[in-house]
């Protein structure tokens, strides 16, 4: 499979087509919604959220709520275009137009962002040219895209779920979803303002937030994601481009503002001792091959082994700040404070969400790239034979 998005953040709509869908799988707008709207929400979500009401449109490829084969494309509408359009217009300017009236124009970059290296590459003084695509408003189709995917991973008895490990320094007790499953999970983490499994340290997580709000500042934090059911094997050690954990990994990090990921134990291994980081390998008649531990997060050489996978991503505070750093104007040279856009004081909780799709989306291309397949029936019938394999091998 694969994706292409198209879209500004002011811009009339984000659009995405993707390609390669088995045909047959059930899709409905209502549920790629719930979805979006979840992206929308999360305690230190700025205004933006409260002028966009995120729904998607399928405009190609279902008929009758079920994918027929050839490419879906989605749109989701920006409400706020209304207000942008002299200023994000694609019409070439009149005449008797200044390029340099037009409003909101922007020459002073803001640390942290794409603005001013984005500037120079593709040779935009107005700014806005670059933030404009640049923005994690891009994320809205993304999700939507992940929403699809994870349609798929669900026929195939695959689970996804997300949740908020940390926020500023303070750790949730994960401790407290073992023996849940993916559905138990995400049950608690959509009750949860900060989408955390532990209400303690989700309460102190909602103060931090709410602290660094009024201090005109942002926080960042981390993000889990699990998947369940992920047959053995899927993924590759035998090129660099075909492992698994590295497409994972890649995801995680196509996300804005992430600047870490980590499977398993993680960075923890480094602390430890081989015997206290590899996985045991047991057999039994009913469940076939497992590993006594799940260390290294169910990825072995490049290749699911059949363990919950467990990912994990850092996300660093969003720089645009309502106390702006020092920046440089690119016209005049001279130093300013950096530009304010609407933002907000904590995205990690709306990031996690991403994370979960943009790993969906991951885990359902592998799986096509292994298994071809044009109808759902026929590929459902293929994982269900590897499963048998694999359990027997």
């Amino acid at each position: 499979m694969r994706y292409l998005t198209a879209g500004e953040s002011h811009g009339p709509q984000l659009t995405t087509i993707i390609e390669g869908l088995p045909s047959l799988l059930s899709i409905t707008a209502e549920k790629i919604n719930h979805d979006l709207k979840r992206r929308q929400g999360g305690h230190g979500r700025g205004r933006r959220m409260q002028i966009e009401t995120d729904t998607v449109e399928i405009v190609a490829g279902v008929r009758h709520g079920q994918t027929l084969g050839s490419p879906v494309a989605l749109v989701v509408t920006n409400d706020d275009w209304k207000h942008w359009t002299k200023i994000m217009g694609a019409e070439p300017l009149a005449d008797d137009i200044n390029p340099e009236d037009i409003k909101r124009q922007i020459s002073r970059p803001r640390p942290g962002h794409a603005d001013l290296v984005g500037g120079m590459k593709y040779g935009h003084r107005d700014l806005r040219n670059v933030l404009e695509r640049s923005s994690a408003r891009e994320t809205t189709v993304r999700v939507a895209v992940g929403s699809v995917a994870k349609a798929l991973l669900n026929e195939l008895g695959i689970s996804i779920v997300a949740h908020v490990t940390e926020i500023v320094g303070i750790k949730a007790d994960t401790s407290l979803i073992e023996g849940k499953t993916a559905d138990e999970i995400r049950a608690i983490v959509e009750a949860d303002p900060c989408y955390c499994v532990d209400p303690e340290a989700s309460a102190k997580m909602v103060e931090a937030i709410d602290e660094a709000k009024k201090a005109g500042d942002s926080i960042g934090g981390v993000v889990e994601v699990i998947v369940e059911g992920m047959p053995a094997g899927v993924g590759s050690y035998v090129h660099y481009d075909r492992k698994l954990d590295a497409k994972l990994a890649a995801a995680m990090l196509s996300i804005n503002a992430f600047k870490g990921v980590e499977f398993g134990l993680g960075f923890e291994m480094a602390r430890r001792k081989g015997s206290e980081v590899h996985d045991e390998i047991i057999w039994s008649d009913e469940d076939g091959y497992t590993r006594a531990t799940n260390r290294l997060g169910g990825l072995e050489g490049g290749m699911s082994t059949g363990m919950p996978i467990v990912v994990r991503g850092v996300m660093k505070p969003i720089p645009t700040l309502y106390k702006p750093l020092q920046s440089v104007d690119i016209e005049t040279k001279e130093p300013f404070k950096a530009s304010v856009e609407r933002s907000d004081s904590c995205a990690v909780p709306a990031a996690s969400v991403v994370a979960e799709h943009v790993i969906a989306w991951e885990i359902a291309n592998a799986i096509l790239e292994q298994f071809h397949s044009d109808q759902l029936p026929q590929l459902k019938a293929q994982i269900d034979e590897h499963r048998q394999y694999t359990k027997g091998f």
